[in-house]
């Protein structure tokens, strides 16, 4: 596993690492000196850092810049390929943690490099490969797939509650009277504390759960019930905006009808 491995630049800028997980593997949490781009081709990969968490679904990456403290939780058979980059290679690599489209274009290079020796000439492909993925690296499309934690316990709770009830109805008038708050005081708190209105927080919380759930086969009528939508089609209008593409374009399984 990744949280075992040191890396050495002196030869390379980067550093390509193939390595497939099994559903239920995790990566306790550890960091590193350099940066590491994880690519995902199948399955769902849950990062959690201590400011929050970010899911990647399938043919999506995570940055994580360097000396960040992070967890790996995976669900389904995971085929992720690794770039571990060190952080003096660009002046103008990500400074934050984010998932990111993987562009075709970055997906070949990453496979390109996998087989490539760690000494190489001036001038030669593996230089140009190197080089390339580099300058695209700088430029990579940030998804919204980040579901920040508040900093205060009464937040952490409310948030805590709303992810092990996602099927609930939660409204920020309900949320506040929970809390004792004017919905307008609740509404400042967690735009103050998280970066996100409350309904889109939990719009986030309830894509991180289905993603992690029809990763595991699990049927979008029987996620989207599940998480309060009244229909199929509702929760796969909220997806596509989300992700640009409907549930079933992400996980052909989980458009199947149940088995009778």
């Amino acid at each position: 596993m990744t949280a075992r491995l040191a890396f050495d630049f002196t030869a390379r800028p980067l550093v390509p690492y193939a390595h497939d997980y099994a559903h239920g593997d995790s990566e306790p949490w550890h960091h590193h000196s350099c940066a590491q781009l994880i690519h995902t081709l199948s399955g769902v990969v849950r990062v959690d850092i201590e400011q929050g968490s970010w899911v990647v679904p399938p043919g999506r990456g995570v940055w994580l810049p360097a000396f960040t403290r992070h967890a790996l939780q995976i669900t389904g058979s995971v085929a992720a390929r690794t770039l571990f980059v060190d952080p003096l290679a660009r002046a103008d690599l990500p400074a934050s943690c984010q998932v990111v489209q993987i562009s075709p274009l970055l997906r070949e290079l990453i496979v390109s490099a996998l087989p490539l020796p760690e000494t190489y000439a001036p001038g030669s492909r593996s230089e140009r490969i190197y080089e390339l993925i580099l300058d695209e690296l700088r430029g990579l499309d940030v998804l919204p797939f980040h579901l920040p934690q508040p900093q205060s316990a009464r937040l952490q709770r409310l948030c805590r509650d709303i992810q092990q009830a996602p099927g609930e109805c939660w409204t920020l008038e309900g949320a506040a009277r929970q809390l004792n708050l004017s919905g307008r005081t609740l509404a400042r708190h967690f735009l103050r504390e998280t970066g996100l209105q409350f309904s889109d927080w939990v719009r986030r919380a309830r894509l991180a759960i289905a993603l992690t759930r029809l990763a595991q086969g699990e049927s979008v009528l029987r996620v989207a019930l599940d998480l309060g939508y009244e229909s199929p089609s509702a929760f796969s209008a909220m997806f596509r905006r989300l992700l640009g593409v409907t549930p079933a374009a992400y996980f052909p399984q989980a458009a199947r009808p149940p088995p009778r």
